[in-house]
C-alpha cells in the first residue's frame, strides 16, 4: 500500500503537477485502499476539515500579509539602510549586512521566500557592484533567508505547533538563539571571504548617519518589539499578535510612510488571499493525508525497518533531521512537516524529548532543505526573482550548508542553544 501510494505521488510530481494534487491523490488512493471503495470518502473530508480548523492557523495568512505590505512598502529599505550604516565599511560588511538584514526582516515576515524577495532585490545589485561573485551573492541571500524559519514569528513553526499539539510561544522563543548563531557563522563566513578575495569595503558612515539611519528604521523596528514584547509581556497571543502585526503594518505603510495607497492594499490582500488559498489546501490535504497513513500504521512499519524504537534521545534526533533534510529537498516544507511529524512525534513522546527542541531542529532541517538542491523551494524563488541559470544559484550553496548542518549538530549535543530562552522566559 505504501509504495503504491508513493509511487503516485511521485509520477504527478514528475508530470509536473502542482504539490496540492500529489498530495490529495496520496490521501484519496489512501482511503480508497484502507476502505475498499468510496463508502468513507466523507471520513477524508471530515479529516481535511480537521486539518485547518485549529486556531492558531489563522496566525499564518496574518503574517503573510504583513510581510506582503512591508515588502511592497518602506519598512524592508529602511531595516537594510540603518543595517549598512553600522557595518557597511568593514571588510565584507556588505554580506554582513545582507545577512542581518535577512535575520531582521525575518523577524517581521516568517517567511524565507517572502525575505529572498525583499532583501535580495535591492542588495544583489549593490553586492555585485561591490565585487562580490554573483555565485555567492545569491547563495547568501538565499541560506541567510533561512534565518526567518527560526526567528519569530516562523511560519513553519506555527505549523508544527498546531500539527504537534506544542505551544507555539515557546516555539518562538526558541528559535532566537539558534537563529542568532547562525547569522554569527554566516558573517563570520563572510568577513573571510572578502579577505580572501580582496572586496573593496563601502565608505564609512558618520555617526550622524548612523543616528539619522537608526531614527528611520524606528518604526519597523516596532514589529518584533510587538511579537516579542506582546507575546512574552502577557499581553496577546501568538494569533492575536499576528492580527495586531497587520494593523501595525497598514497604519504604517498606508498613514505614516505613505507607501501604499487603497489599491495597494487590495493588490496585496488578493495576493495574500492566493497564497493563504494554497497552504490551507496544503494543510487541509497533508491532514487527511497523515490519517489515512497512521490507520494503515505505515508510519509504525516504516519506523520499525529503520530500527528506531531501540535508539536513544540523540539518535533520534539524527533520523529525524536526515528525514526532514532530504524530504525538504524534494518538497515543499509545509508538506514536510504535515507528512512526517505525526509519523515521529509517538517515538519523540516515548523516548522523553522536549517538543519543543524537536521543533527546533525540524525548523531548521526543513529551512535548510528549502535551499538545498535539487528542489529546494528557495532555490526557484531565486531564479524567478534574480533570472539566472539553475546552476549559478546553487554553485556557491556547499559553505553555507556546510555552517547551517553544523548549528544542526550543535543543537542536538547542545539542546540549550535553543532552550535557555524559552526556560528563561517559561521559569515557573
Amino acid at each position: 500500500m505504501a509504495i503504491t501510494i508513493f509511487a503516485i505521488m511521485i509520477i504527478l510530481l514528475l508530470l509536473g503537477f502542482p504539490m496540492m494534487i500529489p498530495l490529495i491523490m496520496g490521501a484519496f488512493v489512501g482511503f480508497f485502499m484502507v476502505f475498499g471503495g468510496f463508502g468513507q470518502m466523507e471520513t477524508m473530508v471530515q479529516q481535511m476539515m480537521a486539518g485547518i480548523r485549529p486556531a492558531s492557523l489563522i496566525a499564518v495568512p496574518m503574517f503573510i500579509f504583513a510581510a506582503d505590505i512591508m515588502t511592497r512598502g518602506q519598512s524592508a529599505d529602511r531595516l537594510i539602510d540603518m543595517v549598512m550604516k553600522f557595518v557597511g565599511h568593514v571588510k565584507g560588511g556588505l554580506a554582513v549586512s545582507t545577512a542581518a538584514a535577512c535575520t531582521m526582516f525575518g523577524a517581521v515576515s516568517g517567511s524565507t521566500q517572502a525575505t529572498v524577495v525583499a532583501i535580495g532585490s535591492p542588495l544583489r545589485p549593490r553586492m555585485l557592484q561591490a565585487g562580490y561573485k554573483d555565485s555567492f551573492v545569491l547563495a547568501l541571500i538565499i541560506n541567510a533567508s533561512d534565518i526567518a524559519f527560526l526567528i519569530p514569528p516562523s511560519i513553519g513553526m506555527i505549523i508544527y505547533g498546531v500539527v504537534s499539539n506544542t505551544s507555539i510561544a515557546e516555539l518562538f522563543i526558541a528559535g532566537v538563539g539558534p537563529g542568532l548563531l547562525i547569522l554569527l557563522l554566516f558573517s563570520i563566513y563572510s568577513v573571510i571571504y572578502a579577505i580572501r578575495n580582496n572586496v573593496p569595503t563601502e565608505p564609512k558612515a558618520t555617526w550622524g548617519e548612523r543616528l539619522r539611519a537608526v531614527q528611520r528604521a524606528l518604526w519597523p523596528l516596532g514589529f518584533p518589539a510587538i511579537i516579542v514584547g506582546g507575546i512574552y509581556g502577557g499581553i496577546f497571543s501568538p494569533t492575536e499578535a499576528a492580527a495586531v502585526c497587520v494593523l501595525y503594518a497598514l497604519i504604517l505603510e498606508f498613514a505614516i510612510f505613505r507607501s501604499l495607497d487603497l489599491k495597494g492594499v487590495y493588490d496585496t490582500a488578493k495576493s495574500t488571499g492566493l497564497i493563504t488559498a494554497v497552504v490551507f489546501i496544503l494543510v487541509a490535504a497533508g491532514a487527511a493525508f497523515s490519517w489515512v497513513i497512521s490507520f494503515a500504521q505505515i508510519p509504525q512499519q516504516m519506523l520499525t525497518a529503520v530500527g528506531i524504537s531501540d535508539m536513544g534521545p540523540i539518535g533520534v534526533l539524527f533520523v529525524i533531521s536526515i528525514a526532514f533534510f532530504v524530504g525538504c529537498m524534494f518538497v515543499d516544507p509545509i508538506v514536510v512537516i504535515l507528512i512526517l511529524v505525526p509519523i515521529f512525534t509517538p517515538v519523540v513522546d516515548s523516548v522523553g524529548l522536549d517538543p519543543v527542541l524537536v521543533g527546533t531542529i525540524i525548523t531548521l532541517q526543513v529551512a535548510i532543505g528549502s535551499a538545498t538542491p535539487p528542489f529546494g523551494c528557495d532555490i526557484f524563488t531565486a531564479i524567478a526573482v534574480f533570472k539566472r541559470p539553475y546552476a549559478e544559484v546553487i554553485k556557491g550553496t556547499p559553505p553555507f550548508i556546510v555552517i547551517l548542518l553544523g548549528v544542526s549538530m550543535m543543537l542536538i549535543f547542545f539542546p540549550q542553544i535553543a532552550l535557555f530562552l524559552r526556560d528563561l522566559a517559561f521559569a515557573d
